[in-house]
C-alpha cells in the first residue's frame, strides 16, 4: 500500500482567541486537511483548554474535518458530546482509558473514525491486541499538555515501529504525529511512517501561516511505502 496521505492538521489551541474565525477562515482556505482540536481537562494533562462552546463555534465556521485530541480523564463519558459538537475524528489517551475496546467502539458506533494517543513514554507495543480497531494512531512527540514544546527525537522510531506493527494487520491506519513538528523535520517523520501532521506554534507564528501550511503539505520526499 502506497502511504501517501500526507495531512495537515493546524491545531487551533495555538490560533488567536480575540479572531478565531478569521484564523478558521484561514484554514478553510488553506492546504490544510483537518482542524485539529485539542481538549484538556486540567487533570489527565497539567492545563485546560476550552470546552464545548469554544468547539461549537469552530465547528459552525468549519469547512474541514475536525479532528478532536481528547486529553481529558474518562473520557467515555463526553463522546456523545464531542460529536454533537462537530467531531469527525475522536482520539483519546491509551493511559487514560482503563477499557480501550469499549471505547473505540463507542466513538466508532457514534459514526466517528476513532484514534488512540499515545504519550511518549508508552510503547507503540502496548496497541497490539487492538491495532486492527484503531483507525488512527497520534504519537505524541511531546509531552501532552502545553504547545511549543522541544520535540522528542524518540518519535521517529515509534513511528517506524507502529508502521511495522500495523503491517498486513491494518493498513489503512494513519499514523498522527502531534507536537513540535516543523519544516525541519516533517520530512524525516513523513519517511519514518507519518501521514499526519499536526502544527500549531509553527503555523500560527509564521509570519504567513497559509504558507507555513502550504510548506509542510509540500514537503520534498517520497511518502514512505508500506
Amino acid at each position: 500500500m502506497s502511504n501517501n496521505k500526507r495531512l495537515v492538521a493546524p491545531s487551533i489551541l495555538a490560533a488567536d482567541f480575540a479572531n478565531l474565525e478569521k484564523d478558521i477562515t484561514m484554514i478553510n482556505n488553506s492546504d490544510a486537511d483537518w482542524f485539529h482540536v485539542d481538549i484538556m481537562d486540567g487533570v489527565f494533562v497539567p492545563n485546560i483548554s476550552f470546552g464545548f462552546p469554544v468547539m461549537q463555534a469552530v465547528a459552525k465556521h468549519a469547512r474541514k474535518p475536525l479532528d478532536v485530541h481528547l486529553m481529558i480523564v474518562d473520557p467515555d463519558r463526553y463522546l456523545q458530546a464531542f460529536k454533537d459538537s462537530g467531531a469527525s475524528i475522536i482520539t483519546v489517551h491509551y493511559e487514560a482509558c482503563t477499557h480501550l475496546h469499549r471505547t473505540l467502539s463507542a466513538i466508532k458506533e457514534l459514526g466517528c473514525q476513532a484514534g488512540v494517543a499515545l504519550n511518549p513514554h508508552t510503547p507503540v507495543q502496548f496497541l497490539k491486541d487492538i491495532i486492527a480497531d484503531i483507525d488512527m494512531v497520534c504519537i505524541m512527540s511531546v509531552n501532552p499538555g502545553f504547545g511549543g514544546q522541544k520535540f522528542i527525537a524518540n518519535t521517529y522510531s515509534k513511528i517506524k515501529e507502529l508502521r511495522q506493527l500495523t503491517a498486513g494487520v491494518n493498513d489503512n491506519l494513519l499514523i498522527e504525529v502531534d507536537g513540535g513538528v516543523t519544516l525541519s523535520n516533517a520530512a524525516q517523520l513523513v519517511e519514518a511512517g507519518a501521514d499526519v501532521l499536526v502544527a500549531g506554534s509553527f503555523v500560527f507564528n509564521a509570519s504567513s501561516p497559509t504558507d507555513a501550511i502550504h510548506e509542510l503539505k509540500n514537503i520534498e520526499g517520497p511518502a514512505q511505502m508500506v
